[in-house]
Order: C-alpha cells, then sequence, then structure tokens
C-alpha cells in the first residue's frame, strides 16, 4: 500500500477554501480550488513515492505490473486501465450543464471523429475517448445540483406559476404531450431557439421568477436558481433548460448516480465523487465551450421523474456502499469507531474525509491517513484493518472497480 500524492484542478467554479481546508493548507487558497484526482487519469495521475525515493506516477506503475496492481478481475475487462476515478469536488459556482454518453454511444461516436479526422484537442470535439462516464457523487457539505428530468406534471406546475406570456406557448406543448416524448420535444425546441426568440422570452421567465421569489411561491428554490444560472450566463439557453429539471439539495451522506444520458449541473457544495476513467462529456449550456445540439439530443435520456437519493446499504456495521450497475465503480463510506476489516480482490483507493486513521495489512504494514490524505491499495493486497488513530471516530471513502 502507498500514500498517494493527487493533483488540484484549479477550475474556475471552484472553492477557495473547501479543498485547502481538507488538506490542511492555508485558507484562502490564492486561486480557486475546484477538484482534488485520485487515481490514474492520464491527464493528472496521482503519484506514489518510489524506493529510490522519487516519486513515480500511479499510471506508469499500472502500466509496467498491471497483474500485480489491478489483479485478474480488472485486467481481463480493463486491461491495464484502472476503470475509475476517485474526486473531491468543490463548487462555489455552477458547473456547466452535461451529459455523458453511454458506452456504445461514445464508441459510436469517437470511431465518427476519428474517421473525420477532428483533431483530439479540437474544441469541437465531443469525444475525447470511446468510453461511457457514468458518475456518482456523495455529499460532505451541503450540495446543490440540477439533475434528470422533472416529471412533467411538477414541470407544468411551475411553468404555469410563472407570468410570463412569452412562456405560455411551450407550457401548452407540454400540457398537450405530458410525457417523455412531450419533454424532448419542450426541450429541443426551447434549446435550438433563435436569439431573437431567445431575447423575448428569456427576460420574461426572469422577471416571473422575480415576481415568484418575491411572493414565497411554492417553486421559489427554483426560481431562485434560474435567477443564479440567469445572472451568471445571460442570454444562454441552458438557463430555460434549466427549468425541466429536478432541484436537488443533499445532505451530507446523501449520493446521487448519474447515467448515461442524464442531464445535470452541479451548482455548489463539496461532495465526493466517482466516475468512469473518461472525458466524454455533451454540453448543453452554462458554459462559453462547444455545444453540439443533435449530438446532445442523440445522447440525452429523456426518462422523467424524482431522482433516486441514495443512503447507500449497510454491508457491516459502519460501512455503506452505494450500489449502482456502473461496472467501472463501487463508491463506500466507513463511518469509523472501531476496528474494521475491509477486502476486493482489485485496486482500492481510500480517502480519509474526517478525523485519522490508521490502515494495516496482511504483512503487519501499517500507513496512517490524516484528513485529505488517500492511500493505493493494490490487488496483491487485498485485505486491509483500519481504525481511528487517536480520535473516537473517523470517516473513510473507499474507492473499488464495480462488478458485473
Amino acid at each position: 500500500m502507498d500514500l498517494l500524492h493527487n493533483a488540484v484542478r484549479p477550475y474556475a467554479w471552484g472553492s477557495r477554501t473547501a479543498i485547502a481546508e481538507l488538506l490542511g493548507k492555508e485558507v484562502p487558497a490564492p486561486h480557486p480550488e475546484a477538484e482534488l484526482w485520485m487515481g490514474a487519469h492520464p491527464g493528472d495521475p496521482s503519484r506514489v513515492d518510489g524506493v529510490d525515493g522519487v516519486q513515480r506516477s500511479l499510471l506508469d506503475l499500472l502500466t509496467e505490473d498491471p497483474d500485480r496492481q489491478l489483479g485478474p478481475r480488472v485486467t481481463k475487462r480493463w486491461g491495464s486501465r484502472l476503470p475509475f476515478l476517485l474526486k473531491v469536488l468543490a463548487a462555489d459556482e455552477p458547473l456547466s450543464l452535461q451529459a455523458h454518453p453511454s458506452a456504445a454511444q461514445a464508441a459510436e461516436g469517437f470511431a465518427a471523429e476519428e474517421a473525420r479526422g477532428v483533431p483530439l484537442d479540437s474544441p469541437v470535439r465531443n469525444y475525447k475517448d470511446p468510453a461511457a462516464k457514468p458518475e456518482l457523487v456523495c455529499a460532505l457539505t451541503e450540495f446543490h445540483a440540477l439533475a434528470g428530468f422533472r416529471s412533467p406534471d411538477r414541470t407544468i406546475s411551475l411553468l404555469r406559476s410563472l407570468d410570463a406570456p412569452a412562456l405560455a406557448p411551450y407550457t401548452e406543448m407540454l400540457v398537450a404531450q405530458p410525457d417523455s416524448s412531450g419533454l424532448r420535444a419542450l426541450f429541443t425546441m426551447l434549446i435550438t431557439l433563435p436569439q431573437t426568440s431567445l431575447a423575448v422570452l428569456l427576460p420574461q421567465v426572469l422577471d416571473a421568477c422575480v415576481l415568484h421569489v418575491k411572493e414565497h411561491g411554492e417553486f421559489d428554490l427554483e426560481c431562485r436558481t434560474i435567477l443564479e444560472l440567469g445572472e451568471s450566463y445571460p442570454g444562454d439557453a441552458g438557463v430555460l433548460a434549466a427549468l425541466l429539471l429536478n432541484r436537488l439539495v443533499l445532505q451530507p451522506g446523501e449520493a446521487i448516480h448519474l447515467p448515461a444520458g442524464n442531464l445535470h449541473a452541479y451548482l455548489r457544495g463539496t461532495g465526493i465523487e466517482i466516475l468512469a476513467n473518461s472525458d466524454n462529456v455533451l454540453r448543453c449550456g452554462l458554459t462559453p465551450k462547444h455545444v453540439d445540439v443533435p449530438e446532445l439530443l442523440r445522447v440525452l435520456d429523456f426518462t422523467c421523474g424524482d431522482m433516486e437519493v441514495l443512503l447507500g446499504e449497510e454491508v457491516q456495521p459502519g460501512v455503506r456502499v452505494y450500489r449502482t450497475p456502473a461496472p467501472e465503480f463501487e463508491l463506500s463510506r466507513l463511518d469509523l469507531t472501531r476496528e474494521t476489516r475491509v477486502h476486493d480482490d482489485g485496486p482500492q483507493i481510500m480517502m480519509c474525509s474526517e478525523g485519522a486513521v490508521v490502515l494495516t495489512n496482511a504483512r503487519g504494514d501499517e500507513l496512517r491517513l490524516a484528513r485529505g490524505q488517500a492511500v493505493w491499495l493494490p490487488a496483491s493486497d487485498p485485505a486491509v484493518l483500519v481504525r481511528p488513530d487517536g480520535v473516537e471516530s473517523a470517516q473513510l471513502f473507499r474507492a473499488t472497480a464495480g462488478t458485473d
């Protein structure tokens, strides 16, 4: 087992306090810190201490010795590639409205762009690799998000509560077909509005949201969100698309799974995110980056209704697993008050989110993790004992490869 040295990604929407405080560094940080990456993503792989004292890339370690590091179950399906990436995500501002493709869609889209000769670093490239990118985010703090299409009846109630004359025809479209097909038609029309029509509709919607908030209407939170997005992204059709999505507030320990085709945007908060090791993102709006509407519509899933909030299944005292269908990953949360044994036949990454812990492997080697630190456990280290160190309780998050 090896202590991981992990990269911090400084995106503009990040927090200047959350990751710095987690890592015990100076607060506020000199610039926004958005994500702490733990894994073997080629863009910023974690590093481990080598025997000669020189840090080595985890990516190189996996390439050189996949059988020992990843184990036969993982290498049989994923080769020498670690199929998951673990992150701490800290958002002070909204991320782009986006969705991710399925494995089949990604393979097809990647092959098509390769055949057309679109450079991998082109700003209009949609598919950076031929892999799916399902995600799961578990809140560390109160975490705000838009995710999945709201049930049509609730969206109709929201739209009707907004006294915006220009919005009425669109509302009636959904009234006439209150199902997934109706949502697809309405979404398509809103996201492809000519600039002249958008310039009329969006200000009316924002004015109606202001009035709704002043009157403490039923959809106060949704309207506040639309106003915040409208201020941050003036003239962006994605603000209108956000009217159709579930508005979620997760409490610490609650999680949502974002499968292929789920339209979503993280708004603010700090969470643990686990995702497939892919860069494929189809953007819808709330961004100056490329938006390919036809391709977005090809991958979007218009299944509608409430998003399921996952609390985790308790598989042993203090250990909860957030089950998803994703074969690339599985996330567990360990709330430790005593020594606990965990085991996996593949690679594991563990990150201490509260307190401090000591890990002991089968050979008796020990490693202490302080808050914010993470450890790499290769498949050759399948079992480990974990206990709080100097505290009554501690918390760990554990990433492993999923199962079919």
